[in-house]
């Protein structure tokens, strides 16, 4: 994690602009935690924040968002503790990608055992390409993907502890009924994992489907335990037993948390009734105004109840939007889902072209030129690699029925395959951050099965040793080649185009 921090802060600043989807979020987090609620702001922003100011751009008038609120106010925190600058609005992002790497560490420990495994699945994080530039901007992905990890994280721990609680009741197999019940209703690690659960939806509505998936398997990891025991009919009691809890744990208290997160919202719900009731979403395809626009302003509990249902018809513009809206959108650097695996087309963040030679240092040859460039890209030969684990992973999980495979598969699946259903509107390989750790966990357990759990000194032993390490070192090797691109860095013409592979990557 410290390595992963220091790689990250190094050169944070740059490159000095709003880079990307920046132009949104650095703002609406300014205004959040300077105003309570996401403020409109006035046309040339951006120009007089770079010039270091930050009075007099913000508008009275609530503006359209349309994503949750929380990722916003952490990036808000630090503006608050740096200043309205590139390194205020990407610290949050620093520390998050960060804390990332160290979760995904002592997840990959319990789920093998193994302290190397764990820090070869954070270092193979720590040197992706993708993480690394998302952990130095401020997008929203990179808060999503962490707390996705956590709640996935909690949700394996209580497996463990669910499961040594049961042996404790059940230290005999069940000759009949349902099994132990009562001592295993109250489930605390469950209930963190619905806290970042709402957490994470609360910063983008996709960690909805890593919720509903890792809610079946707690169903299924339930059932297979009772069987074990000797509970007959196991997946039906177990739906009654431990479904039922589970849900409450999982699907309730996220939904109070996600809730919670819209607390400035809720606190300035007038304004949003009165600016954003009529607003091109609402009436888009025959929809009409919010009726709680023109409704008498309620007092005490009336109130709340009025300020809910504004934002639950928030929540359908915001949808539509979505949904509908961006169909008929176009951008340079959107991607297929159905490509992300492969690195069909990833994104340009920042790019400074045409540096002639002997200007900011730039040594080309007279007739060439140099540039600067951010690009949002993984690290090739980890998510290549990646592949073959996860197909891998599906086969162990399967075949051998090992429990562990099911986490990157599940997790893999779950925060890529809803994608397809809207590959008609601008997605780009970014979005593809939440996929990225159960990728590497699918790596980190296969590397794992390759050197084997026997430290006997037997020739099948050294080759899988050989062939896991040489993959480690080709990703720190891959990851190494293309830093400069990832760290905004100066480079030739020449050396620029060694590292752009395919034409559509440009």
């Amino acid at each position: 994690m410290v390595l992963a921090f220091g790689m990250r802060l190094v050169g944070l600043g740059e490159p000095r602009e709003l880079a990307f989807d920046e132009t949104y979020y650095a703002k609406h987090a300014w205004s959040l935690v300077h105003h309570g609620y996401v403020r409109d702001y006035v046309a040339n922003a951006d120009r007089q924040i770079m010039r270091g100011e930050s009075s007099g751009l913000w508008q009275q008038d609530p503006t359209m968002v349309v994503h949750p609120e929380l990722g916003k106010w952490l990036i808000g925190l630090g503006e608050l503790a740096f200043g309205l600058d590139p390194v205020g609005w990407r610290v949050p992002s620093l520390i998050a990608g960060s804390l990332m790497v160290l979760v995904l560490v002592r997840l990959v420990r319990r789920l093998t055992g193994s302290t190397l495994l764990g820090c070869v699945a954070g270092l193979l994080l720590a040197f992706d390409g993708l993480h690394f530039v998302l952990s130095r901007l401020a997008l929203l992905d990179i808060f999503v993907a962490l707390l996705t990890l956590c709640a996935v994280s909690c949700v394996v721990i209580d497996r463990d502890h669910w499961r040594a609680r049961l042996a404790r009741l059940a230290p005999e197999p069940v000759t009949g009924g349902w099994g132990p019940v009562r001592g295993l209703l109250w489930r605390p690690w469950l209930l963190a994992a619905g806290v970042c659960f709402g957490l994470a939806v609360g910063t983008k509505w996709t960690a909805l489907y890593p919720l509903a998936a890792f809610g079946l398997l707690v169903w299924a990891w339930s059932a297979g335990a009772r069987r074990s025991f000797g509970v007959r009919r196991p997946v039906l009691r177990s739906a009654v037993v431990d479904g039922v809890p589970a849900f409450v744990h999982l699907v309730l208290v996220a939904f109070v948390v996600y809730v919670a997160t819209w607390t400035g919202w809720l606190v300035h719900a007038e304004e949003y009734e009165q600016s954003l009731s009529n607003s091109q979403y609402t009436t888009y395809d025959g929809g009409s105004p919010w009726p709680t626009r023109d409704e008498p302003d309620a007092s005490g509990l009336g109130e709340v109840v009025q300020s809910l249902r504004s934002l639950a018809y928030y929540h359908d513009d915001v949808y539509t939007f979505h949904a509908h809206f961006l169909d008929d959108s176009d951008h340079a650097y959107q991607s297929l889902p159905s490509g992300w695996l492969l690195l069909a087309k990833p994104v340009n963040v920042s790019a400074d072209t045409d540096i002639a030679p002997g200007s900011q240092g730039c040594d080309a040859p007279a007739d060439s030129d140099c540039l600067r460039q951010t690009l949002m890209i993984g690290t090739p030969a980890l998510w290549w690699g990646s592949i073959l684990g996860l197909l891998a992973s599906a086969v162990l999980w399967v075949g051998q029925r090992d429990w562990r495979f099911g986490v990157p598969v599940v997790g893999t699946l779950s925060t890529w395959l809803p994608w397809l259903a809207y590959d008609d509107r601008p997605i780009f390989l970014f979005y593809a951050s939440m996929m990225l750790p159960f990728m590497v966990i699918a790596v980190a357990l296969c590397l794992g099965k390759l050197v084997g759990s026997s430290r006997a000194p037997t020739p099948r032993r050294t080759a899988g040793v050989v062939v896991a390490g040489s993959f480690f070192v080709l990703v720190l090797l891959n990851f190494a080649w293309f830093y400069p691109v990832y760290a905004n860095q100066l480079l030739t013409h020449s050396e620029w185009v060694d590292r752009i592979w395919f034409e559509r990557w440009i």
